[in-house]
């Protein structure tokens, strides 16, 4: 049996064979690299739907792509990784959705392994980057920041929540697809998604290669985009364990405060009755974003 037949065999029964899977590359100003990636997809998986979605490039992206045997999805400008994600999930006709980059940073040959996991029950595998994928010192240290951050709003460990190398069930992917925001943080947004609906996610050690061109990412901008959409998701995923907190250091300034003035003065102040206030009034906004999220992730079986 040659090393192609040997593939196919390895692809997972419950993902289908690779004609039920469809790999999304999202893809802007990427000709150095889209074409290699797409040739070496297809080589590994001839069968799979392949698409790259050219989110308003102003190269040869969608031409190379097209060259090399993907279906090109081409946006009229730029709407950002996730919108192109998106457009690629809608458009895909395998059960089986993998997604990974078109600047040459994932490699094709990871695929069978995060397959392999989808096979073993999962619904949800990640490509973890190791230790020496990451482009600078800088970027690993925020990464890691937010992998903490991640695991602990969902209680579960998160090796990698900025990665785009993954494989997913096609339905239940799709089922976020709302939640995802159009910029670079979709992710984030699913991995945090798939935790809050209980469908297991897995990950698996990759290393990924440096991109070839200008990436596209702004490490301050970017950073802080990440972050504040870490808690954006926290109150859709958990709003108790980022309200609770903020709460409990309210209540205990304020009655800190009260303890002072009540000391030295023998009096309750105004900014004691205003802190303990404060530590009610987010603690009851917790209370109703756990209810709005209870209501967002029903589901109607």
């Amino acid at each position: 049996m040659n090393d192609q037949a040997d593939t196919q065999a390895a692809m997972p029964g419950s993902a289908g064979a690779a004609s039920r899977i469809s790999v999304i590359l999202p893809a802007r100003n990427e000709q150095g690299a889209v074409g290699d990636t797409v040739r070496r997809v297809l080589a590994l998986l001839p069968q799979a739907q392949v698409i790259v979605v050219d989110d308003g490039s102003t190269d040869a992206t969608a031409q190379l792509a097209e060259q090399a045997g993907a279906q090109v999805l081409r946006r009229p400008y730029g709407m950002g990784n996730g919108a192109a994600v998106k457009a690629g999930a809608r458009a895909a006709r395998g059960e089986v959705l993998v997604f990974m980059d078109a600047d040459g940073q994932h490699d094709p040959a990871d695929i069978p392994r995060l397959l392999e996991r989808l096979d073993q029950g999962y619904d949800m595998v990640v490509g973890a980057r190791d230790g020496g994928s990451q482009a600078s010192v800088g970027r690993g240290l925020a990464n890691r920041l937010y992998n903490r951050l991640a695991s602990w709003m969902t209680g579960h460990a998160v090796l990698d929540l900025t990665s785009g190398f993954r494989a997913a069930r096609a339905e239940r992917f799709r089922e976020f697809l709302h939640l995802l925001p159009n910029g670079f943080s979709y992710p984030t947004t699913s991995t945090m998604a798939f935790f809050r609906s209980a469908y297991p996610v897995a990950y698996v050690s990759i290393h990924a290669s440096r991109r070839i061109g200008t990436s596209h990412l702004r490490p301050w901008r970017d950073g802080v985009r990440f972050l504040l959409i870490i808690f954006k998701i926290a109150t859709l995923y958990s709003p108790l364990k980022l309200f609770v907190p903020v709460a409990l250091a309210f209540g205990l300034l304020g009655l800190g405060n009260y303890a002072y003035t009540f000391t030295t003065a023998h009096r309750f102040t105004n900014m004691s009755a205003l802190l303990l206030s404060a530590g009610v009034i987010v603690f009851l906004i917790g209370l109703i974003s756990e209810q709005i999220t209870q209501l967002i992730y029903r589901r109607d079986v």
